[in-house]
């Protein structure tokens, strides 16, 4: 069979691989369009298995909320670099992974993975396609779901690469965006004192004993220049204590309590966060060849 440039084009335009890639498995196929297909998709699962190893740092994060604010999932995608995180074969993934996520009530990425999409494949096959398509390493790093909530759950997502939700009760529309915009900056690590666990904070007070007895103060004033530190600890690690990004006058706790709200629990996803990433060094690479040259 004569392979054509328009069943070449409508190959494309089913897999988005390249041209030539195109041709040869028409070629290799005899111009059977759905074993070429087949054949391209086995080739991609190759191609994402040789490319599993690599460093996959950057990418999109992604939430879903319902209609009725009582369940969410905030999802993250990762690929190598921000430009195939911008390419829309690579938004329209991480989209839909979102939708069928918050649908079928998954609880973590894995169980994402093996779910069935409206296009009959499975995430993770959507995904090993994807890595075909893109050239890059693509993984479902992370997925949180928030359900049973006592409140209403409210989000914010600065460009595509931080995201947060927050579960808030007996407050407005405004107050949760709010919230969650001052977490999307401040990155809070507990809503109040009563949540960080005791060991970080005897750890803290350990530390800032030391360095007040390093300092020289007068002995009798040791503990209370110790525990004013621990205090201010406090403030920069806790939502409530942290001053209001809107309003530095007020922290976010005198704003929940004059609203007569309050923040059950919070998620904050950043891209890449905890990823070790590789650092090249062009100049030392051009050398090391040049020496084994």
């Amino acid at each position: 069979m004569a392979i054509t440039a328009s069943l070449v084009k409508e190959l494309r335009e089913r897999t988005g691989a390249g041209m030539m890639e195109c041709k040869k498995a028409l070629v290799e196929t005899a111009g059977d369009i759905d074993a070429a297909i087949e054949a391209m998709r086995k080739s991609g699962q190759a191609k994402a298995a040789k490319k599993a190893g690599r460093t996959a740092a950057d990418g999109v994060v992604e939430i879903r909320v319902s209609d009725d604010g009582k369940q969410a999932v905030v999802l993250e995608i990762n690929s190598e670099t921000d430009f195939v995180a911008k390419d829309e074969n690579f938004a329209a993934f991480a989209a839909a992974a979102a939708d069928a996520a918050l649908a079928a009530d998954v609880e973590d990425a894995a169980a994402l993975a093996a779910l069935t999409l409206a296009s009959g494949e499975t995430v993770d096959a959507a995904r090993e396609a994807l890595i075909a398509k893109v050239g890059e390493n693509i993984q479902l790093r992370r997925l949180l779901r928030f359900s049973n909530c006592e409140g209403r759950l409210h989000h914010y997502r600065h460009g595509t690469r931080i995201g947060v939700v927050v579960e808030l009760i007996d407050g407005d529309e405004m107050l949760g965006r709010d919230i969650a915009m001052h977490i999307a900056a401040t990155n809070p690590g507990w809503v109040s004192e009563d949540q960080v666990p005791a060991d970080a904070v005897a750890k803290e007070r350990e530390i800032f004993r030391a360095q007040a007895l390093d300092s020289g103060k007068p002995e009798n004033i040791i503990d209370k220049i110790t525990e004013g530190r621990v205090r201010k600890f406090f403030e920069e690690v806790t939502l409530h204590g942290q001053a209001f990004v809107k309003d530095a006058e007020q922290s976010v706790g005198q704003l929940l309590k004059k609203a007569g709200a309050k923040v059950k629990r919070f998620a904050r996803f950043e891209v890449g966060e905890g990823i070790e990433k590789k650092t090249e060094n062009f100049a030392e690479e051009v050398q090391a060849q040049a020496r084994g040259a």
